[in-house]
Order: C-alpha cells, then structure tokens, then sequence
C-alpha cells in the first residue's frame, strides 16, 4: 500500500493486478456500480502507472467506466481525476461522464483511455488521501519524463531523486548509475546524472509516501505545474500558447508566462469559429478590453473553451448546494454540470445539462469538499443525480468580486450554452442593452414565461377532449353515455382549474413584464406564490387524476367493441385540431405534472435560498413530486398501452397486441383497467433483412415476448404487414458479417426460425427503399390543412427516413415539449415569419398564434440534424439554429437568449 515500506513498485502500489474478480480490498460503500445486463465491449485504461487493465462496459454512461476505474483503485477522492482519449480527430478529449461512453468512442477495441490527473489544486496539502498523493506523484513523474513539466536543472534533479526514492527505497551509488541507465525520467537525463545522484544522498532514509510529498511540493512551485499548453496566435500572427490553472487563464511564449488573467478580471470567455476571446471587466483603455487569439482548427479552440469553463466551475464554487428532497423520475438535458461522488463529496466531471446556477467566487487557495461534507442522495432512474451546479454557458459569465456582508448577491443574467458559442456570434452592446429595456433579464422570469406558453398549449390538448370529443360523439346514439359521462366528470374539473391557474400566470407575468407601476419596487417579479397556491388546489384534483388511466381503457374498450365508435374516433383524429392521436391528449394532465416539476426544479436552482421566492417554489416543488411520485406507476403503464394501441393501428397481421392473454387485466369486462401489461414496446427500427432477392428493407417491432418484422403496404392506410413473429424466448444472436459477407449483419436464431439481417449504416441504403420522395415541409399535413395519419406517425417517419425509436426515447418526449414564438426561415427565402411553434411527439407544429386551435402545418424531426448556421450562410442573426435532412434546411431564430437554448436543446435531445 502507498506509503508502505520501500521496494514496493508502482503497479504494487496501485493494486494493479487485482482485477475486479479478485479479492476485494474496497472500503464499506466502496462497489462496482451496477449495469444493466446484456453483452459488455472490454474498455482498455491506462493507469498513471502505465498499466493497462480492461473493464467491462454495457451500453452505460462514461461515469460508470469512470467508476469502474475509481473502484479498482479503491480511489475516493477521484475528483480531481479524469479520463482523456484521442476522438477520430486525434485530438485528446475528456470523456464526458454523462454521455454514453461506447457512442463517444467510436473504435472501442482500438482505442486506450488514460486515467489522469485533471484538476491540480494550488496546494496538495488539500488532498487528504495518501493514494491521491501517490497518484499525483505519479502524474508529475509523466509530464517530466515527457518533457510537459519544463523546469531547470536544479528543479529536475531533485524531483527525479524523489521519484527514485519513492519507487526504490535508499540505493548506493553504483546501485542508481544502474538505475538510470535503465529507467526514464527525463528527457536530458544524462546530462542530470551527477545531480541527482548527488540529491539522492539526502534521500536516505525517506519513506514513499515522505517522497511522493516531497515530490508535490517541488513540484507545485514550478510555472508551468499541471498547466497544459495549447499553441495559438495573437492578432500580428505572433505564436503563443494558452493554458488554464486554478486561478484563471494564462498567455505563455515558450515556456515563459506573459500574462495571465484572474477569474475575477474576466468578464465572459467564448470562440468563434478558430477565434478565442476573452472579456475583461472595465479598463481604463476601452480598446484592450477584449483580447483575441487564433488556434489551429474550431475544434480544438472549443475544446480549449470547454476546458476553461471546467476549470472555472470546479476552483470557484463557493458552496455545495443542498440536495433536494425529492426523487427525481426523469433527467436529461445538455450544457455543463458538476457532480459529487458520493465517496469524496468533491466535484467530477464535466457534463451537460440546463441548469445554470451562478457560483460566487472562492478563494484561490480553497479546496473542493472533503469527504466529511458528502451528502446522500436517491439515484435517479432516468439520469444521475447532481450534486452541485454550475452554469451552462458559451459566453462564460464571470461573477463579481463577492458582495459586502449586507449585499445581497446580483441576480444572475441570461446565459447560453455551447451550442450558441458554436456559431460564435459576438453580440452588439447596443443590441443587448435594447433587449434589456424590453423584457427582464432574470431568468427566473424566462422560466416563468416558459410556464405561461406550456400552459396555454396544455390547455389548447385538454380541449380536444372537453370540446372536441363531445361534439364528435354527441349525435350518435350509439356511443356509449357512460364513457362520455366519465371523460366529462373527469377532465371538464381539470380544464377549469387549468383555466384559472392560467390567467393568473398571465397577470402576474403582465406585472412583471412592467406594464404597470409594480415592477418598480419587485413586488410581482416572482412566480413561486402562485404556483403554490394552484398546485396545492391541484392537489385537491387528484382523485379525478387517478380516474384518467380508466378513461383511456375504457374509450379503447368502448372502439373495440364497437366499430361505429371506433370510426367516430378516427374521424375526430383526422380533424385539423386533433393534431395528435387521441390517446395521447387523454394522458396529457399526468404528463403536465412533470412539466411543473421540471420547471420548479430550475427555479429551486436558480434561486438563492434567501430569496424571496425560494420558500414558496420550493413548497410547489414538494407538492407536485408528491403527485408525481402517486401517480407514476399508473403513468408509466398507461404510456405502454397507449404506445401498444398506436402500434396496433400501424400493424396488419397482428391484432393481439393488447388482446387477452398478452395484457394482464384484459379479461371479459376489461376489469378495472389495464394497469400491468404482459408485453411492453422496447424498439422499433429499419433494419435490412436479407432473402433470397438479396436485401430488403424490413420494419422491425421489438416487444419483450416477440420481435416481429414487417414491411410496408402500399395501400391507402400504409399499414406494416407483419411476415413474421420470433418469440424471444429462447433466442439467441450472432454476428455474421465474415459468414454473409455483408456488413453489420446479424442472425437471429429462433425456436423455429432463423432471420439474417443488417442495420443500414449513413452510406447505404437497402436496395428495395421506398422510392417516393418526403414533400420537404408538410409531410404530415395535407395541402388542405388535415392530418395525415398515414405518413404522419412516428412509424412511418422512421420507415422514410431508415432510423428507429425506443420506449425510453418517447419516455422523454413526455418531459421535451416546448411552445412558444420562433422566427422560420426557408432555405431560400430572404424574411422570417413569425409563428408560434408547439414542440411535441418529435415534431413541431406551426401556428399563427397561441390562439389558434389548429396547427397550419407540421415538421417531423427524426432524422434531422441541429447545428448552427456557417459564416458563409450569410444569416447574421443571433440566437438561429439550422435544422437538416438531405436537402430539407430551416432555420429557426429564438426571440432571446433563453428561448434559444431550451428550444435548440430540447430539439437536438428529440432528433439525433
């Protein structure tokens, strides 16, 4: 162990060796985290003592690898760690924690990640283990034996005699002339020999731990200790080098510091294109007060960035922030967050999301948390949880020098994510201080204002059921009076309560906004108050909540046992304001409770804990999870049968997906309702099946008793006519790609059947495709105005555009709507026209107005691909986003900062 007696090597030191299937040496709560089961792909890590060992990985995200590696080496202050790899550009990158670690490394088998270190504190005395001493020691033993570490003669000679001394114990001198003959410390080791030998002299005696110790503190006082450089050039073409440390950014030239600029001087960093800036806070010389350097390509400008924003989050967060108390059912979303091991209490990991807490400057001598401040905290189940927060932003937002005692801190402004720095564009002062004047910056109120425009559309799908429904089905006798009685005594409750929880968002927003004399003493700028008081009264609605999953099995019951009311249903859908399935708006008031939710949680985030607002939103945040938490077993069932009942409608061939026998709780009378069904979706997809024609296009349907694979009708209702059905039950798979000759192919091997197929990469398509083309915008709305269901559906999108879709990914759609005003632009049109644009079910649908009752046309987005428009695009606007399929290109602009990121990230989370 570290610190042990001497002789002991490094990889005897690290426990290298004891892989995970040894005997365990782990402290209490020290466990292999846990992963799904399935097959695993071997990930190869280099430790700091160049060993390599191989994890096991299984469709999980980098933290869990991250964990692995934390586990093996019984590591608990794995913080200041990371883990780095060369992407296809060769170019060295951190491994992002949240996101799945096999789809970030492209080549798994050929690709080795580093375990190092990624955070250097100014002082090792903050690190409270041995090992982390050790393992630091053994990250200034690489940069000097590769010549990152410059430092002179003197300086090198004794960090090497302390390595030696570390890893060898006391040696004569005939003992280390051998050593070094045979061993690597530094680049002019020659040269040094006598000096070291003469250093090591006053080594004898030294423990390894007293090395490792000696070493850091050699090694701490050096300019250019744990500094990366990343070459650049200033505005006369003169070359540079940038880095980034604890206390802020530095400018070096060789290995010779120029400048260097404070966290605290710096009011925002971010890139355009190959163009790194940096802004300073007021300087008497209004010329100097942005400076810009050049780099080699955008990537590795906006890596540098990303770099800056870890470094700034991680040195200057002044406090951990509380958890809530809560459990968090769904998490998704993307900029940048820090989050907690619970083994250490300290940062790790750099990981997108939208929160974007302001943190207060700390010290520059203060140290992340020790393990004496960790805090628990319930995993989630659809994302991990955070442990503290830092903002998200592309323009980094540096916060003032902290307030006096009796100041309260300044309220954060608006902030913007990576994806807008992607374009770079440098706003005009002008420009922002106009938008300032119009609307309030805080983002509190942008939160509050997405809740307005959610809450109209909410209320726009409740009235498909309260109004739309009933004027459909009033006439015909034949519909049954109990089903219409039930969906009326149940949601008519529910829309006048919605009706009045809206207008007062609308007054309280009208008064924050200023369009009266309130906004001048704040007493309006806040919206905790009224959220508490609705979700309260929501609270007294929970019974007829709870009654909604029986209107939804018992309208399936009534259509299938009646097919006179199954065609006044679908005469409904096919209705201009029924721009979804009607199943789907019967789900919708379970589905706002976590829109609340979502939205409380920003606001609890944003908030200072003595805001005025904090208590009351906090309350609201209790009271909604609460209702989330009785009402999710039901909501999670209910999403099943309702995706199995739209699947039913697609399917030719397969009448049994919610029959008896298949769902538990189908009985003669329906029972209660169908609350747990024996089969559930998983995934469909556009695979290749190969046959004696060669390839052929198939539509795979995965559920978890079956897999059945189809192909497309051309009839007018363009149903998949099943061919055939594989029970899962005793399958197995193997690749085949050597066998058939054809690559990414597969065979599935059945009880009593053997299918081979291959999943069609970005470069080819089967042969047999559709040949019809997709009309570029209205491809689920008619020239008339009216739906098309059969090209419309999320199955027939995926069909035209060869991609698939899982049972987690329509999950988070729940969560991933959006409405609110967006600016369109055609390809090659020269204006934008302004609609008001709904955001759900992996597409977007127009409108004049908030007021209209039906959409004039829609955009299905599976498939499409986000970015930010090129230079060459000539858009000049900020806040546009470019959607593209093949030729298909739109560009959409946000009325504000805030709008921007939510709808471009919501998106991008809905398309790639």
């Amino acid at each position: 162990s570290p610190g042990g007696g001497a002789g002991g090597g490094p990889g005897q030191r690290l426990g290298a060796g004891l892989g995970l299937g040894g005997v365990s040496t782990l402290e209490p709560g020290l466990r292999p985290p846990s992963q799904p089961p399935g097959p695993r792909v071997a990930l190869k890590v280099q430790m700091l003592d160049d060993s390599v060992e191989s994890f096991q990985l299984h469709r999980a995200p980098g933290k869990v690898l991250f964990d692995l590696v934390c586990v093996h080496l019984n590591l608990t202050e794995g913080d200041y760690f990371g883990l780095e790899y060369q992407d296809h550009r060769k170019m060295t990158v951190w491994l992002d924690l949240l996101k799945p670690a096999l789809k970030q490394i492209r080549r798994p088998k050929n690709t080795i990640l580093r375990f190092v270190v990624k955070f250097f504190p100014p002082d090792h005395t903050q690190l409270t283990e041995e090992l982390t001493r050790y393992l630091f020691a053994l990250q200034v033993k690489r940069d000097l034996a590769c010549g990152r570490l410059i430092c002179n003669d003197s300086s090198a000679a004794l960090m090497v005699s302390h390595i030696i001394q570390s890893e060898t114990g006391d040696l004569d001198e005939a003992g280390s002339f051998q050593h070094l003959l045979h061993h690597k410390y530094h680049p002019d080791q020659e040269q040094l020999r006598e000096q070291i030998q003469e250093c090591q002299r006053d080594r004898v005696g030294q423990t390894p731990a007293e090395s490792d110790y000696q070493l850091l503190e050699v090694a701490r006082r050096l300019d250019l200790y744990g500094v990366r450089l990343h070459p650049a050039t200033d505005r006369e073409g003169t070359q540079l080098s940038l880095a980034v440390e604890h206390s802020g950014v530095l400018v070096l030239q060789g290995s010779t510091r120029i400048n260097s600029f404070n966290w605290s001087k710096i009011r925002k960093l971010s890139f355009k294109r190959k163009r790194f800036l940096i802004k300073l806070r007021s300087d008497p010389n209004p010329h100097h007060d942005t400076l810009e350097f050049s780099m080699a390509t955008r990537d590795s400008c906006k890596n540098f960035w990303k770099i800056c924003v870890e470094h700034h989050a991680f040195f200057r967060l002044l406090e951990e922030p509380k958890p809530r108390p809560r459990t968090i059912l769904f998490s998704r979303g993307s900029s940048f967050r820090f989050r907690f091991h619970r083994r250490s209490g300290t940062f790790s990991g750099f990981h997108p999301t939208f929160s974007n807490m302001f943190p207060l400057p700390r010290p520059a001598a203060a140290a992340p948390r020790s393990r004496s401040s960790t805090t628990s905290r319930t995993p989630t189940s659809r994302g991990f949880p955070s442990r503290g927060e830092v903002p998200c932003f592309s323009h980094i937002c540096l916060p003032p020098p902290p307030p006096g005692p009796t100041e309260a801190p300044p309220p954060p402004s608006p902030l913007t994510s990576p994806l807008l720095t992607e374009a770079g564009y440098i706003r005009n002062e002008d420009e922002e201080e106009a938008r300032r004047k119009k609307f309030p910056t805080n983002k509190a109120y942008f939160i509050a204002k997405e809740l307005l425009s959610t809450e109209r559309t909410f209320i726009k799908d409740l009235e498909v059921v309260t109004k739309s429904f009933p004027v459909a089905v009033a006439t015909d006798e034949s519909f049954p009076d109990s089903v219409k009685t039930l969906l009326s005594s149940h949601y008519d409750p529910v829309l006048e309560f919605h009706r009045g929880f809206l207008r007062e968002m609308e007054q309280r927003l009208a008064l924050w906004e200023g369009r009266s004399n309130a906004h001048i003493i704040g007493e309006h700028q806040r919206i905790g108050d009224v959220l508490l008081k609705n979700i309260q009264g929501l609270k007294q609605l929970t019974v007829h909540l709870q009654k909604h999953p029986e209107c939804l099995v018992e309208l399936e019951r009534c259509c299938r046992s009646s097919r006179r009311a199954e065609a006044l249903c679908r005469e409904l859908e096919q209705q201009r304001v029924c721009y979804l399935n009607l199943n789907t708006f019967l789900l919708r008031p379970l589905h706002r409770l976590l829109h609340y939710r979502l939205l409380l949680e920003r606001l609890c985030k944003h908030y200072a804990p003595t805001h005025q607002d904090f208590r009351d939103c906090r309350a609201a945040l209790a009271d909604v999870s609460e209702l989330v938490q009785q009402l999710q077993g039901s909501m999670v069932k209910m999403e099943n049968l309702q995706k199995l009942l739209e699947l039913q409608r697609e399917l030719s061939g397969a009448d049994n997906l919610v029959a008896p026998g298949r769902v538990r709780g189908c009985s003669v009378t329906m029972a209660t309702r169908i609350y747990t069904p024996l089969s559930e979706f998983i995934r469909l997809g556009c695979l290749s099946k190969l046959s004696g024609k060669g390839l052929q296009q198939r539509m795979f349907f995965l559920f978890s008793d079956v897999l059945l694979y189809t192909s497309r009708g051309m009839t007018s209702s363009n149903q998949f006519k099943v061919h055939g059905q594989l029970p899962l039950f005793g399958m197995s798979v193997r690749e085949s790609e050597e066998e058939w000759g054809v690559p990414h192919c597969f065979t599935l091997i059945g009880q009593k059947q053997t299918v081979v197929a291959a999943s069609p990469n970005s470069h080819r398509r089967p042969p047999t495709a559709p040949s019809e083309e997709e009309p570029e915008e209205e491809l689920s709305t008619s020239r008339s105005g009216h739906r098309s269901n059969s090209s419309s559906s999320t199955v027939q999108v995926c069909w035209h555009r060869s991609t698939g879709l899982s049972m987690v990914d329509c999950s988070l759609a729940v969560e991933n709507q959006l409405s609110g005003n967006l600016l369109r632009k055609f390809k090659n049109s020269s204006g934008w026209q302004k609609l008001w644009v709904v955001f759900t079910n992996f597409s977007l649908f127009f409108y004049k107005t908030h007021q209209d009752d039906a959409p004039l046309a829609s955009l299905p987005l599976l498939g499409y691909s986000v970015s930010i428009p090129s230079e060459a695009e000539n858009i000049n606007k900020d806040y546009v986003f470019k959607l593209q399929f093949k030729a298909h290109v739109y560009y959409f602009r946000s009325e504000s900062e805030y709008a921007f990121l939510r709808t471009d990230m919501y998106i991008l989370d809905n398309t790639e």
